[in-house]
Protein backbone atom coordinates (compact mmCIF):
# COMPACT_ATOMS: atom_id res chain seq x y z
CA UNK A 1 0.00 0.00 0.00
CA UNK A 2 1.32 3.31 -0.83
CA UNK A 3 1.73 5.71 1.48
CA UNK A 4 0.06 9.51 1.33
CA UNK A 5 1.73 12.79 -0.42
CA UNK A 6 3.55 15.26 1.14
CA UNK A 7 4.40 19.02 0.34
CA UNK A 8 7.58 20.26 1.90
CA UNK A 9 7.56 24.17 1.80
CA UNK A 10 10.51 26.38 3.64
CA UNK A 11 12.67 28.92 1.99
CA UNK A 12 15.47 26.42 3.82
CA UNK A 13 16.37 24.94 0.89
CA UNK A 14 19.13 22.63 2.68
CA UNK A 15 16.14 21.59 4.72
CA UNK A 16 13.66 20.88 2.64
CA UNK A 17 16.51 18.25 1.28
CA UNK A 18 17.31 17.17 4.67
CA UNK A 19 13.41 16.51 4.82
CA UNK A 20 12.53 15.22 1.97
CA UNK A 21 15.31 12.46 2.04
CA UNK A 22 13.87 11.50 5.58
CA UNK A 23 10.07 11.25 4.79
CA UNK A 24 10.95 9.41 1.27
CA UNK A 25 12.62 6.78 3.47
CA UNK A 26 9.68 6.38 5.33
CA UNK A 27 7.95 5.33 1.90
CA UNK A 28 6.08 8.65 1.28
CA UNK A 29 5.64 10.83 -1.86
CA UNK A 30 7.14 13.61 -1.50
CA UNK A 31 7.03 17.44 -3.37
CA UNK A 32 8.65 20.38 -2.57
CA UNK A 33 8.45 24.17 -2.84
CA UNK A 34 10.39 27.35 -1.77
CA UNK A 35 7.85 29.88 -0.91
CA UNK A 36 4.31 30.64 -0.87
CA UNK A 37 3.21 30.98 -4.49
CA UNK A 38 4.82 27.68 -5.71
CA UNK A 39 3.19 25.86 -2.53
CA UNK A 40 -0.04 27.38 -3.19
CA UNK A 41 0.46 25.94 -7.71
CA UNK A 42 1.70 22.50 -6.04
CA UNK A 43 -1.35 22.14 -3.23
CA UNK A 44 -3.78 22.49 -6.70
CA UNK A 45 -2.26 20.62 -8.69
CA UNK A 46 -0.46 17.74 -6.73
CA UNK A 47 -3.85 17.44 -3.91
CA UNK A 48 -1.48 16.04 -1.28
CA UNK A 49 -2.55 14.74 2.20
CA UNK A 50 -0.56 17.16 3.92
CA UNK A 51 1.57 20.28 3.80
CA UNK A 52 4.46 20.63 6.10
CA UNK A 53 4.63 24.45 6.02
CA UNK A 54 7.02 27.15 7.02
CA UNK A 55 5.48 30.22 8.87
CA UNK A 56 8.35 32.70 7.29
CA UNK A 57 8.13 32.48 3.51
CA UNK A 58 9.30 35.27 1.12
CA UNK A 59 6.20 36.84 -0.44
CA UNK A 60 3.43 34.98 0.56
CA UNK A 61 3.85 33.94 4.55
CA UNK A 62 3.05 31.14 5.85
CA UNK A 63 -0.22 32.00 8.08
CA UNK A 64 -1.61 33.37 4.21
CA UNK A 65 -0.83 29.96 2.68
CA UNK A 66 -2.73 28.56 5.45
CA UNK A 67 -5.54 30.96 4.99
CA UNK A 68 -5.97 30.31 1.57
CA UNK A 69 -5.94 26.84 1.53
CA UNK A 70 -9.07 26.48 4.20
CA UNK A 71 -11.21 29.08 2.16
CA UNK A 72 -10.46 27.02 -0.55
CA UNK A 73 -13.23 23.83 -0.60
CA UNK A 74 -11.07 21.74 -2.76
CA UNK A 75 -8.33 22.22 -0.53
CA UNK A 76 -9.68 22.64 2.99
CA UNK A 77 -9.31 19.16 4.36
CA UNK A 78 -5.25 19.11 3.60
CA UNK A 79 -3.75 18.86 7.04
CA UNK A 80 -1.15 21.16 7.60
CA UNK A 81 1.87 21.19 9.96
CA UNK A 82 3.68 24.71 10.64
CA UNK A 83 6.89 25.42 11.00
CA UNK A 84 7.74 28.42 13.59
CA UNK A 85 10.86 29.24 15.20
CA UNK A 86 11.33 29.91 19.31
CA UNK A 87 9.09 32.71 20.58
CA UNK A 88 6.05 33.06 18.09
CA UNK A 89 3.14 32.05 20.40
CA UNK A 90 1.41 34.61 18.39
CA UNK A 91 1.90 32.86 15.15
CA UNK A 92 1.47 29.98 16.09
CA UNK A 93 -2.01 30.56 17.95
CA UNK A 94 -3.07 32.19 14.61
CA UNK A 95 -2.13 29.40 12.44
CA UNK A 96 -3.87 27.16 14.68
CA UNK A 97 -6.82 29.37 14.68
CA UNK A 98 -6.85 29.76 10.84
CA UNK A 99 -6.95 25.72 10.76
CA UNK A 100 -3.36 23.94 11.21
CA UNK A 101 -3.91 20.78 12.39
CA UNK A 102 -0.39 20.97 14.71
CA UNK A 103 3.08 22.75 14.52
CA UNK A 104 6.36 21.87 15.44
CA UNK A 105 9.30 24.58 16.75
CA UNK A 106 12.94 25.15 14.87
CA UNK A 107 15.28 23.60 15.02
CA UNK A 108 13.50 19.84 15.54
CA UNK A 109 15.29 16.29 15.12
CA UNK A 110 13.73 14.55 12.13
CA UNK A 111 12.82 12.05 14.50
CA UNK A 112 10.61 14.33 15.87
CA UNK A 113 9.18 15.53 12.78
CA UNK A 114 8.48 12.33 11.16
CA UNK A 115 6.27 11.28 14.36
CA UNK A 116 4.09 14.50 14.14
CA UNK A 117 3.54 13.49 10.72
CA UNK A 118 2.28 9.47 11.14
CA UNK A 119 0.36 10.83 13.89
CA UNK A 120 -1.31 14.12 12.27
CA UNK A 121 -1.89 11.36 9.17
CA UNK A 122 -3.39 8.56 11.42
CA UNK A 123 -5.98 11.37 12.45
CA UNK A 124 -6.33 11.97 8.84
CA UNK A 125 -7.15 8.35 7.70
CA UNK A 126 -9.41 7.98 10.96
CA UNK A 127 -11.56 10.84 10.29
CA UNK A 128 -12.55 9.60 7.28
CA UNK A 129 -14.28 7.05 8.95
CA UNK A 130 -16.31 8.49 11.62
CA UNK A 131 -17.92 6.55 14.92
CA UNK A 132 -20.64 6.77 17.10
CA UNK A 133 -17.72 6.78 19.90
CA UNK A 134 -14.35 7.44 20.81
CA UNK A 135 -12.23 4.92 22.66
CA UNK A 136 -9.01 5.09 24.18
CA UNK A 137 -7.80 2.28 26.94
CA UNK A 138 -10.58 2.14 29.48
CA UNK A 139 -12.01 5.26 28.54
CA UNK A 140 -15.32 5.42 26.08
CA UNK A 141 -16.64 8.68 24.68
CA UNK A 142 -19.47 7.65 23.01
CA UNK A 143 -21.12 10.87 21.21
CA UNK A 144 -24.62 9.43 20.74
CA UNK A 145 -25.69 9.10 23.42
CA UNK A 146 -23.29 11.93 24.76
CA UNK A 147 -22.02 9.40 27.60
CA UNK A 148 -18.41 9.06 29.37
CA UNK A 149 -16.92 5.93 31.01
CA UNK A 150 -14.30 4.57 32.70
CA UNK A 151 -14.03 0.59 32.84
CA UNK A 152 -17.73 0.95 32.57
CA UNK A 153 -19.01 3.49 35.14
CA UNK A 154 -20.25 6.34 33.87
CA UNK A 155 -18.48 9.56 34.86
CA UNK A 156 -21.09 12.48 35.22
CA UNK A 157 -19.96 15.44 33.47
CA UNK A 158 -21.56 18.80 32.24
CA UNK A 159 -22.51 19.47 29.03
CA UNK A 160 -19.79 22.06 28.23
CA UNK A 161 -17.08 19.51 29.90
CA UNK A 162 -18.45 16.87 28.01
CA UNK A 163 -17.91 19.23 24.77
CA UNK A 164 -14.48 19.99 25.34
CA UNK A 165 -13.62 16.53 26.37
CA UNK A 166 -14.84 15.20 22.97
CA UNK A 167 -13.62 17.98 20.86
CA UNK A 168 -9.97 17.46 22.34
CA UNK A 169 -10.51 13.77 21.75
CA UNK A 170 -11.55 13.69 18.48
CA UNK A 171 -7.99 14.68 17.32
CA UNK A 172 -5.57 13.28 20.14
CA UNK A 173 -2.42 15.18 19.79
CA UNK A 174 -3.85 18.02 17.79
CA UNK A 175 -3.09 21.41 19.74
CA UNK A 176 -6.76 23.43 20.05
CA UNK A 177 -6.63 26.90 21.12
CA UNK A 178 -8.90 28.35 23.55
CA UNK A 179 -11.11 30.11 21.01
CA UNK A 180 -11.44 26.82 19.41
CA UNK A 181 -12.99 25.37 22.24
CA UNK A 182 -15.19 28.17 22.84
CA UNK A 183 -16.61 27.73 19.17
CA UNK A 184 -16.69 24.01 20.26
CA UNK A 185 -18.40 24.40 23.21
CA UNK A 186 -21.11 27.02 22.63
CA UNK A 187 -24.92 26.75 21.62
CA UNK A 188 -27.97 28.08 23.23
CA UNK A 189 -27.39 26.01 26.88
CA UNK A 190 -24.51 26.68 27.38
CA UNK A 191 -22.60 30.31 28.12
CA UNK A 192 -18.72 30.02 28.54
CA UNK A 193 -15.74 32.49 27.95
CA UNK A 194 -12.27 32.09 27.21
CA UNK A 195 -10.45 31.32 30.69
CA UNK A 196 -13.80 29.65 32.00
CA UNK A 197 -11.89 26.96 29.96
CA UNK A 198 -9.29 26.81 32.08
CA UNK A 199 -11.63 25.83 34.72
CA UNK A 200 -13.49 23.70 32.91
CA UNK A 201 -10.24 21.99 32.31
CA UNK A 202 -9.41 21.50 36.01
CA UNK A 203 -12.71 20.04 37.09
CA UNK A 204 -12.51 17.15 33.60
CA UNK A 205 -9.09 16.36 35.17
CA UNK A 206 -10.36 15.67 38.17
CA UNK A 207 -12.93 13.35 37.07
CA UNK A 208 -11.36 11.49 34.72
CA UNK A 209 -8.86 10.60 37.46
CA UNK A 210 -5.89 8.68 35.87
CA UNK A 211 -6.75 9.45 32.19
CA UNK A 212 -6.33 13.00 33.90
CA UNK A 213 -3.02 13.43 32.70
CA UNK A 214 -4.23 13.14 29.08
CA UNK A 215 -5.46 16.88 28.86
CA UNK A 216 -2.01 18.63 28.43
CA UNK A 217 -1.74 22.48 28.73
CA UNK A 218 0.24 24.21 25.80
CA UNK A 219 1.39 27.05 27.59
CA UNK A 220 0.31 30.22 25.47
CA UNK A 221 -1.64 28.34 23.05
CA UNK A 222 -4.52 25.67 24.77
CA UNK A 223 -5.15 22.55 25.55
CA UNK A 224 -4.46 19.30 23.62
CA UNK A 225 -5.30 15.18 24.26
CA UNK A 226 -2.00 13.00 24.37
CA UNK A 227 -2.18 10.03 22.26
Amino acid sequence: MSKEKILVVDDEQDLVKLTRYNLEKEGYKVISAYNGEDALFLARREKPELIILDIMLPGIDGLEVCKKLKADPELANIAILMLTAKGEEIDITLGLKLGADDYITKPFSLKELIARVQAILRRVRTSATPKDYIEIDRLRIDTYKHEVTINGETIPLTLTEFKILQQLASKPGRVFTRDQLLDAVSGPETFVIDRTIDVHIVALRKKLKKYADRLITVRGIGYKFRE
